[in-house]
């Protein structure tokens, strides 16, 4: 017995070295951990139990059969974090550069399908060359097994991707299904066809950071949610991400103790809007006042600063939260803040997290680039979004809340739940000064009667009152009493019931 006993722990030690000390010492010079200690960063001390630890490859084509490394080049499991249960596939570069093979691909299916089943997230740690070229289209078929997973789990258990390394070819699909994609700035990067390929038919050359890195699809493709400094920030970061998403579609988010007073009054919150119109200032300073304990987790940072999105607590209840940021092009909505606050708000709604929208927004950006670009389609994503949602919803115009936008912007009209306003808030089809342009053209020459025409508007439609009779706004209320009546609202809330028809699937403007 004690032969068979010492054999086990030969075997497991054996495999928890992957590809060996030499590798693994290549891998720390890179600047990264390996496959198993980032498991161990990111879940609870103790709490991982690994599947198939000695599964190994079948292929016997170009000397693989020499080769047979345990585990296969990735670490599949489940654990906690602070306690609650997640699904986790760590890809190992020590082993095969992590590529994937067919018994690669059936590993991680096979906690896919037990999340699932059980009911909790999946989190994906991506670090690999692509496909084992040797086991050829068995690999390319491993590649589809995964991603059929990742569509089936969409909206049922939230799939988070780190990308800790290399991630190209077929195996960028993976993780741009997910919710959430994390990036480590200077050694991870994600392109379908790299440099070398890119120099060969586009004669352009570009590096590898330039063409796919952790800035790139932060900043520019919006492939990326967050990009950080190395491996053990980014493990922590989703441990952060975790504690505000629930398990799966059939559970609430989690509900944390909190130390904040629901009715605490901010009265800076009274002069946060500027008495110019035209003066920007930080929507995020809002944010950050009416969150439990001023703890903000936003998403996408980088990309589409017009537009804010990322998750608050509100008496310890998770809350997304959309703001227009006045710091960015006046906070106008175009085609990127359309598409990434849209995003956001569908994920929100297939999980049960309620959306608060902090609303100051002066229209879609015009322009032929915006127009080519079809701003009307990637606009109306968003206005889907928000008008689809049956999560609980509630609105804060702040200033601005013109034209189409108005309306996109979680509105009375598009079931929103409580819809308030600040004093300063203005809900117009357009500004005075363009409205009295068109109202009275005849008058254009004569800049007393403009001035007095444009006195009149603003003294007519420069507040929110208008909206308020009419009932599309429920309550004028205090800035400094933001907190207390948002908290008080999403408390109404919490029972709320609503489906929409029956369908196969709606056609979101895609």
């Amino acid at each position: 017995m004690k032969d068979i006993l010492s054999e086990l722990e030969d075997r497991r030690a054996t495999a928890r070295l992957g590809g060996g000390e030499r590798r693994i010492e290549a891998q720390h010079g890179r600047g990264k951990l390996t496959a198993r200690e980032r498991i161990d960063l990111l879940l609870d001390e103790a709490s991982f139990e690994e599947f198939d630890m000695f599964v190994a490859h079948r292929c016997v084509d170009f000397g693989m059969e020499k080769q047979r490394p345990a585990g296969d080049g990735v670490v599949t499991g489940w654990g906690t974090i602070n306690g609650r249960m997640v699904y986790v596939f760590s890809q190992d570069f020590t082993v095969f550069g992590g590529s994937l093979s067919e018994t690669h691909a059936q590993k991680i299916c096979k906690i896919m399908d037990m999340a699932m089943q059980n009911g909790a997230p999946v989190i994906g740690i991506n670090d690999s060359g692509g496909a084992r070229i040797q086991e050829g289209v068995a690999s390319l078929a491993g590649y589809a097994e995964v991603f059929q997973r990742n569509i089936m789990a969409s909206g049922v258990v939230p799939q988070i991707s780190l990308v800790m390394g290399p991630c190209a070819g077929g195996a960028v699909y993976s993780p741009a299904m997910t919710d959430f994609i994390f990036m480590v700035k200077d050694s991870s990067y994600m392109f379908v066809t790299g440099p070398d390929v890119v120099k060969t038919v586009t004669n352009e050359v570009v590096t590898a950071e330039e063409l796919g890195g952790a800035i790139t699809h932060t900043k520019k493709s919006s492939v990326a949610d967050g990009a950080f400094e190395n491996d053990v920030e980014a493990l922590a970061e989703v441990r952060r991400l975790v504690d505000f998403l629930p398990l799966s579609n059939r559970e609430k988010p989690p509900v944390r103790p909190f130390f904040d007073e629901a009715k605490r009054v901010e009265n800076s919150l009274d002069t946060l809007v500027p008495e110019n119109p035209n003066t920007p200032y930080d929507m995020k300073e809002l944010i950050v006042k009416l969150a439990d304990e001023g703890d903000f987790y936003e998403i996408q940072e980088d990309y589409a600063k017009n537009i804010i999105t990322g998750f608050v607590r509100l008496e310890g209840q998770t809350v997304g939260v959309v703001a227009n940021q006045p710091m960015v092009l006046a906070g106008c909505l175009d085609i990127d803040s359309s598409r990434k606050a849209a995003r956001f708000v569908r994920f929100c709604d297939a999980f049960e997290i309620p959306i608060l929208t902090l609303v100051d927004v002066p229209g879609f950006l015009p322009g032929t680039s915006q127009e080519y670009g079809g701003v009307i389609k990637h606009g109306a994503k968003l206005l889907f979004a928000y008008g689809e949602a049956t999560v609980p919803k509630v609105t804060v115009i702040t200033r601005k809340a013109y034209g189409g936008a108005y309306d996109v912007m979680a509105s009375k009209h598009l079931r929103g739940d409580f819809n308030y306003a600040w004093p300063t808030a203005e809900i117009a089809v357009m500004g005075a000064k363009g409205a009295v342009e068109i109202i009275h053209r005849a008058d254009l020459g004569d800049a007393d009667k403009i001035a007095a025409h444009t006195a009149e508007y603003e003294e007519r439609f420069a507040n929110p009152f208008v909206a308020a009779e009419k009932g599309f706004i429920d309550e004028v209320i205090f800035p400094h009493n933001t907190r207390m009546r948002v908290c008080r609202a999403f408390a109404s809330l919490r029972n709320k019931k609503l489906q929409n028809p029956w369908k196969k699937h709606d056609n979101i403007p895609l």
